[in-house]
């Protein structure tokens, strides 16, 4: 992989994320592909739980930044801001570490996703 192919990628994620089109899941990942929505949540494995994930982003208005942060070999990790505009007025911001196939489709995708207000500590309270 190098940084256009992983741009490549993302583009094609959102552009499925704005058709709202679950279908893309095949296109985007690997029949067996691995998806966690945080690094400690348990594998959703394979093409129709990756779709049960998939958002319904009908009637939302968003706009996406993406800047790669590392590439090498078949591993990536990209820096992903969005901004919603509708129904909410939202911004996230997350760091996808990304694990690509020789087909260039996703075997193994990690979010690391953060937002404003939200409090992160690394003790869990009793």
């Amino acid at each position: 992989m190098d940084r256009d192919a992983v741009l490549a990628w993302v583009a094609g994620d959102e552009q499925a994320w704005r058709d709202n089109d679950a279908d893309a899941v095949a296109r985007l990942f690997t029949e067996n592909a691995r998806y966690r929505r945080s690094p400690y949540e348990p594998d959703e494995v394979g093409h129709d739980a990756i779709q049960a994930l998939w958002p319904d982003e009908d009637g939302t208005s968003f706009r996406m930044r993406v800047e790669p942060v590392a590439v090498e070999g078949d591993r990536a990790v990209v820096r992903v801001e969005v901004d919603y505009f509708t129904p909410r007025r939202q911004q996230y911001r997350d760091l996808w570490v990304l694990t690509f196939g020789g087909d260039g489709r996703v075997v193994d995708f990690e979010e690391w996703a953060y937002w404003p207000g939200k409090p992160y500590s690394a003790t869990a309270p009793d």
